[in-house]
């Protein structure tokens, strides 16, 4: 068996959605002649982007080692001035630096001691890169970078200017450019690298998607039921940034802050309100028989635009779930929620998000507000995809007619395609991940 250091900041116990990827691969990992040595942060607090959820755990194998670094509280969250800075000079966060200098310290520690095959990097935080490749300079041993997101070349990613995106750019091909393989999780996000990064012309550029763990899908679940028509969404929503962006138009499009004709606010619930108030002013019965499941944590300007709106009575939001609960309510829906942000016109999305592949496993109807892009690709060959534009409120309610029609009727609402949906499953995708990894010498 090869044994490989498996560097993660997202690592159970901590929870969501960006821990499963690295907790998934670990897990399956050991059955395909790999035996990871993980390299992780301490356990941390409740942040709202790292929930504890410390029944993931149990999914570790015992073989697996796990080595911890700490970092201080008061590097995790910088003061506004600082952060403000340090993106304007184009210089890491205090957080990255430190995270960076903690893994290179106990990386080359573990690396003499274990003496692994390979060096795993799975990212964010993408400072992550710079620290494999110096345990890589030090060890000799070849280093593996894995994207969970495009770094620089997300569209969905805020920049200072456009100047600082085309910086990123540069210091994403530098970062990268002494792997042995990199990994990004969307075929788009592949395709852009080898187009826009030269610098990384040479180097070995595979996609590897998200997916889900056939074991979360066993047995029969419990419909959420109470007689209603429950629809649901799990995960974040991305309210805030988007109602920022929108009463900045004009300093965003001058400075280049976004990629131009991306618009971030529909990746939320954001028109899902607007469409539900239409549905309620024409048929106040829906206050009975329509329930929407927020199934995560919502910040603040998530929860105000609900408290709002005339729809609130509708909602029932119930925080972060463990995962297996988060399922439950996935599972049991009769139609999940899930939406993107807008792209220019001819410009393919480079995101997939995460939940995407569990709506898919579901095999529940998928009210998909999404741009063109791979989340739309796998959802219409998956058969579960209802769509609608991003914020296309009239598309949005027309969907939720029908759907709610399906239901009343007791008809199927998709045709699930079990078979093809099946390629996403974690374990076959790791037995693909062992697979780039073993020509690596």
């Amino acid at each position: 068996m090869r044994k490989i250091l498996f560097i993660a900041y997202h690592f159970p116990p901590a929870g969501g959605g960006g821990v499963q990827r690295s907790l998934k691969f670990v897990k399956y990992l050991p059955d395909f002649g790999y035996l990871p040595v993980v390299l992780t942060i301490e356990a941390p607090d409740d942040r709202r982007w790292t929930p504890k959820d410390q029944a993931l755990m149990d999914e570790v194998p015992q073989q697996v080692k796990i080595h911890r670094v700490s970092i201080p509280d008061e590097v995790h969250v910088p003061g506004k001035l600082e952060r403000a800075a340090r993106e304007f000079l184009g210089m890491r966060s205090r957080f990255g630096k430190v995270w960076m200098e903690r893994v290179i310290e106990a990386g080359s520690r573990i690396a003499a001691e274990e003496k692994p095959d390979l060096i795993f990097v799975t990212m964010s935080p993408f400072d992550g890169a710079d620290a494999a490749a110096e345990i890589s300079r030090r060890s000799g041993i070849p280093w593996v970078a894995d994207l969970r997101d495009p770094w620089a070349l997300d569209e969905f990613q805020l920049h200072r200017t456009r100047w600082h995106r085309e910086l990123e750019k540069f210091q994403m091909a530098k970062a990268l450019e002494s792997a042995a393989l990199v990994i990004m999780n969307t075929p788009e996000s592949a395709r852009r690298v080898k187009e826009s990064l030269p610098r990384l012309k040479d180097r070995n550029v595979v996609s590897l998607t998200n997916g889900y763990d056939a074991s979360d899908f066993a047995g029969e679940v419990e419909p959420i039921g109470g007689g209603k028509f429950n629809i649901v969404h799990s995960g974040y929503f991305h309210a805030e940034s988007g109602l920022v962006e929108q009463a900045k138009q004009r300093q965003y499009r001058l400075l280049g802050r976004t990629v131009p004709g991306v618009e971030r606010l529909p990746r939320s619930h954001y028109f899902l309100l607007k469409a539900l108030e239409e549905w309620l002013a024409e048929s106040p019965g829906i206050i009975d028989t329509v329930r929407v499941h927020c199934v995560g944590v919502l910040s603040a300007a998530d929860q105000r635009l609900i408290d709002q709106s005339p729809a609130k009575p509708l909602f029932s939001c119930s925080g972060y779930l463990n995962h297996a609960e988060c399922l439950r309510y996935v599972r049991g829906a009769d139609l999940l929620f899930l939406p993107m942000h807008k792209m220019p016109p001819g410009m393919k999305a480079g995101l997939v998000p995460g939940k995407t592949y569990e709506y898919m496993a579901a095999g529940r109807p998928v009210l998909a507000t999404l741009p063109e892009s791979d989340a739309r690709d796998f959802l219409g060959k998956a058969g579960t995809g209802v769509f609608a534009a991003p914020g296309d409120v009239a598309g949005m309610l027309a969907a939720l007619k029908q759907q709610y029609s399906s239901w009343q009727a007791g008809q199927s609402a998709c045709h699930w395609n079990a078979d093809y949906v099946r390629q996403f499953e974690r374990r076959n995708l790791t037995q693909d991940l062992a697979r780039f990894l073993d020509p690596i010498r």
